[in-house]
């Protein structure tokens, strides 16, 4: 259980508000036209909003129109999120969007004041720069009333693969309260849910070898401190008191390194409408950086691939699994886990009708197959927006040995999702899943693979 989908749960949730009062002002949604579903606009809207506030002049530039002085366009607008585990958080985000001549976003100053129905009244200091295409950081600081608090920076060069070598590297506290545990295997019952805090200190770094454009060895270390803490949710057990013995909790510290090939020829690393991309990677983790102590080997393969049959359409497809060797008594947050709306290597696999991390085991397995239809066209503060309209597929098991076939006993899950694409540099989506706990509600930044 890397933090790195819970840092990207906070950027996301407010960018995805950022300028959601324009984004329905100019949708005409969910109030004007009697023959749409209401959620079903407001959530279109909202992920464009998320990318109206990425980028403010891409059609000005694209239709070759004089550069202009730089602006810093202000907009105040509520903050909307929710979260399987998380609930619905309400606030309000001042946002500055430094353009420059050419109307580029290059910088997003967007703090924010919140209240989340768990911890109480909080805010965040937050700040995101885009020097160039193929160079981004972030920075963000913040907390609750109670419990939860956060620190993350992350920076991030060659993107472009243009150049031999690329670079990025994060350094982040995460305290969160919502995280839940309810057992280990492929059918754990509902009625066991428990709640932990999590409290993570980590330092990330990864280099990465071009050997061509789409040819790619990178090496990545992890150093992490991971505490799991009694659970701080009302009405719900603490992970100790039903789970005394699993292997994971207090504090236990990691040091990971990975390697990984991978091998991409998508169109766009950003918005990909045809191609092919796959990661296989391997790695080891030890206690305190001791090789004799090793704590889990992990393998796995990441495939994803695109195709365009029309102009408006993209199907998209992925595979994911992981393997986990070594010491039976690894910690629950480092097994393989199922749940969420994120794939990233390595990490939690996504299957969208339940909460991040319903179901862990040593191995897992997880297909996703979306159909992307381009909908709507909109036009807001001179950003050109398209709407996709997004039913999906997932299925996945969490399995316990190398010998236990990954399509035994899957999970199935239906869903619908709305994206909002602002080229080159932003995607936001809103999607709900069906799954056997009923229907789950995502939002984020970036296709879900």
């Amino acid at each position: 259980m890397e933090n790195a989908p819970v840092r990207a749960q906070w950027r996301a949730q407010y960018l995805m508000s950022a300028l959601l009062g324009p984004a329905l002002a100019a949708a005409d949604v969910p109030g004007g036209n009697p023959d749409v579903d209401p959620a079903a606009a407001t959530a279109a809207a909202a992920a464009a909003a998320a990318a109206a506030a990425t980028e403010t002049g891409t059609a000005a530039a694209d239709a070759g129109s004089d550069a202009v002085a730089p602006a810093r366009p202000f907009v105040l607008v509520p903050l909307i999120d929710v979260d399987p585990n998380s609930g619905a958080s309400f606030g309000v985000i001042p946002t500055w969007l430094h353009t420059d001549g050419d109307q580029q976003i290059r910088q997003i100053v967007a703090p924010d004041v919140n209240h989340s129905p768990n911890f109480g009244f909080g805010g965040h200091a937050r700040m995101l720069s885009y020097p160039s295409e193929d160079t981004q950081w972030s920075i963000v600081a913040g907390g609750q009333q109670r419990v939860e608090r956060l620190f993350d920076y992350e920076v991030q060069t060659g993107r472009l693969r243009n150049t031999l070598w690329a670079f990025d590297a994060s350094v982040s506290y995460d305290r969160e309260g919502t995280p839940r545990f309810f057992g280990i295997g492929n059918r754990t019952p509902e009625n066991h849910e428990t709640n932990y805090t999590a409290q993570q200190r980590l330092l990330r770094a990864s280099l990465r070898l071009n050997l061509d454009h789409e040819l790619q060895l990178a090496y990545t270390i992890r150093v992490r401190g991971f505490d799991v803490l009694p659970g701080a949710l009302d009405g719900v057990d603490s992970i100790e008191t039903r789970f005394p013995h699993v292997t994971g909790l207090g504090n236990i510290n990691e040091i990971l390194h990975r390697v990984q090939l991978s091998y991409d020829t998508r169109d766009d690393s950003t918005v990909p409408r045809r191609g092919a991309a796959w990661t296989a990677y391997g790695g080891f983790a030890s206690a305190e950086g001791v090789l004799g102590s090793a704590l889990y080997r992990e393998i796995g393969l990441d495939w994803r691939e695109l195709w365009s049959p029309g102009a408006r359409d993209t199907i998209a497809a992925h595979v994911a699994t992981r393997y986990l060797a070594g010491d039976a008594n690894v910690p629950f947050w480092a097994l393989s886990a199922l749940g969420g709306d994120q794939s990233e290597p390595g990490d939690s696999m996504p299957l969208r009708g339940f909460g991040t991390g319903r179901y862990y085991d040593r191995d897992a397995f997880v297909t996703n197959l979306e159909y992307r239809r381009k909908v709507l066209a909109l036009d807001i503060l001179a950003t050109h927006i398209d709407v996709e309209l997004t039913p999906f597929v997932d299925v996945g098991d969490a399995f316990a040995g190398s010998r236990t076939s990954p399509v035994r006993d899957l999970h199935h899950v239906v869903g619908l999702g709305f994206r909002g694409i602002a080229r080159p540099f932003i995607v936001g989506y809103v999607d709900f899943g069906y799954g056997s706990q009923g229907v789950a509600a995502f939002t984020g930044i970036n296709y879900p693979f």
